[in-house]
């Protein structure tokens, strides 16, 4: 299992990229992840990922508490899938987009700035296998 966090828009805030980047780097310790901006004009999720589970991020989404967000992960490694996560642009997902996805994940009802979003669903993905892992992180 790999696990990629693509994100539409330039990442602007220094300290959140830093903070976003500290997590996937630490997330790497349990599996491949990859995080970097696309540009859905030029990049095609669908035709470089065709198995792996797309989730997306949407305000409209299905909100998980982390034990939750953990058995994401458990099951793609079972599965032996890939987990394709998508932060949208400013303005959000297109309903093509929506449409597109396997699961669209809702990280709160607040509004996040981009920024923070990437930091938040990092630290889960390094979350959740710390869970899985029994890491003393966790606790």
């Amino acid at each position: 299992m790999k696990i990629f966090l693509y994100y539409i828009g330039r990442a602007k805030d220094a300290h959140a990229n830093a903070i976003a980047q500290d997590f996937i780097t630490r997330a790497s310790h349990f599996a491949p992840c990859e995080m970097r901006e696309i540009n859905p004009a030029k990049f095609d999720i669908h035709a470089r990922h065709p198995n792996a589970k797309k989730i997306y991020l949407d305000p409209i989404g299905k909100e998980l508490d982390s034990h939750q967000f953990s058995k994401l992960l458990d099951t793609a490694a079972l599965q032996s899938h890939d987990l394709v996560f998508l932060i949208g642009a400013h303005e959000g997902l297109t309903p093509a987009q929506r449409q597109q996805a396997d699961l669209l994940l809702s990280l709160s009802k607040m509004t996040w700035p981009h920024e923070l979003a990437r930091a938040m669903l990092a630290e889960q993905i390094y979350r959740g296998f710390a869970i899985l892992k029994n890491h003393p992180y966790v606790r």
